[in-house]
């Protein structure tokens, strides 16, 4: 059963999501308007909007002076505190750390980026990842007293076997994650945190950046270095029963192929990753991802038809995936998808053709509209739906004028 202490504190986090979400939605108001609109009584609100002050969550504006009829004091307008990060989203890619900060009205109001060693250790990448939110702190005044919810992406698939299990935070294939992020995250902020592979985050963010309407139902493949994926079912993230769910680039293609990293043979890592697509490329007198980028740019025919191939190899994958979960959308990211705009015309031609589908209701294939820090802002969209202050916001949770938010790298 829930303590007395706990469902006094669930009341009082539901009280303080009512007050944000109508500034959220209505700017700065004074007590008296808030109250009727939160139905709290003058005390229990004076109490909340107390609390929230004290945690910079808000801020007192202005006051009605010059608005209000009669005597008495004036009143003082409340607002959400513009420099409040209500949110943090980071993304840890195997290169670089990415970090976006959010407020309570979901708009992003600085993110950064910077690299560290390839393979550094996860302390390394953590004291880079808590350097880079110190001088965000610094140089655009934004601060964490209010943080309400972070999410966590990395670059390696994360398990969730049984809860109650030993293993439950342990990052597979490497070392556990309790000492190194989570253990540092949370010894630093008092918010909750969540943690997942960071494609399948940036899967969640394609499906619900406020590009018009967010996708309900999407099939995300992410080709560079690895090949990672993401499924975004009726609008929620699916990490199946162990946390593999969306590993398509595991899937088999070739029996017969190469061997796999995950112990297989003939994924689709092996075949349309970009290592996989530069070792291919050897018979052709390739011998780097630069050479073959500039080969592709240059309109090199056997170069280009590699990539062909490979693009429809891909669209045939996928077409098992979209048969199965008919999606709305099909997305593809990442280095390989931008060799050559054939890779992407031979993918949606394989998908089109060997997947079943309704009239009118054919799948978009597409190209990622986000960039690098797609993971971070997916990790932000999962810190929102996981916020304890603020309830989930409606599915195209990121607003487009974020994308001005201040910026350090």
């Amino acid at each position: 059963m829930t303590s007395p202490v706990g469902v006094q504190a669930l009341i009082r986090r539901t009280h303080e999501a009512r007050v944000l979400a109508v500034l959220r939605d209505r700017g700065a108001m004074s007590r008296a308007q808030i109250a009727p609109l939160v139905g709290l009584s003058r005390t229990t609100l004076s109490e909340i909007t107390g609390s929230l002050l004290e945690a910079r969550a808000i801020v007192v504006t202005n006051t009605d002076a010059l608005s209000r009829e009669g005597r008495g004091r004036p009143a003082e307008l409340l607002a959400l505190d513009p420099r409040a990060g209500q949110h943090l989203g980071v993304d840890f890619t195997h290169r670089a750390v990415y970090v976006a900060i959010a407020d309570a009205s979901h708009e992003i109001i600085a993110s950064g980026a910077r690299e560290h060693a390839r393979g550094a250790e996860w302390r390394v990448r953590v004291d880079v990842a808590l350097a880079l939110l110190d001088d965000l702190e610094r140089t655009t005044g934004v601060h964490y007293d209010a943080l309400q919810g972070i999410g966590i992406g990395v670059s390696s698939p994360v398990s969730r076997p049984d809860e109650g299990s030993e293993e439950h935070r342990t990052l597979t294939g490497g070392p556990v994650i309790t000492a190194t992020i989570e253990d540092a995250f949370a010894a630093r902020f008092d918010a909750p945190i969540l943690i997942d592979n960071n494609t399948r985050l940036a899967a969640l963010a394609e499906a619900e950046w406020m590009l018009g309407q967010p996708t309900r139902d999407l099939i995300y493949l992410r080709l560079a270095d690895g090949c990672g994926g993401g499924l975004v079912v009726d609008g929620a993230l699916v990490s199946g029963r162990s946390g593999f769910a969306g590993e398509i680039g595991h899937v088999t293609v070739d029996p017969d192929g190469e061997p796999c990293p995950c112990g297989k043979r003939g994924c689709l890592e092996t075949i349309a990753s970009l290592g996989a697509l530069v070792s291919a490329a050897t018979r052709l007198g390739v011998s780097s991802a630069a050479e073959l980028a500039q080969l592709a740019q240059n309109g090199d025919p056997k170069v280009v038809e590699l990539i062909a191939e490979v693009g429809t190899t891909v669209g045939r994958t996928l077409a098992i995936l979209g048969t199965a979960l008919s999606p709305s959308e099909v997305v593809l990211g990442g280095a390989v998808v931008g060799l050559h705009p054939t890779f992407l015309q031979r993918a949606t031609e394989a998908f089109h053709r060997e997947s079943l589908s309704l009239p009118g209701h054919v799948p978009t294939v597409r190209r990622a509209r986000l960039g690098d820090d797609s993971g971070a802002l997916g990790a932000l969209v999962a810190a929102f739906h996981n916020s304890r202050l603020l309830p989930a916001a409606p599915a195209a949770s990121l607003r487009t004028r974020s994308r001005k938010g201040a910026q350090i790298r």
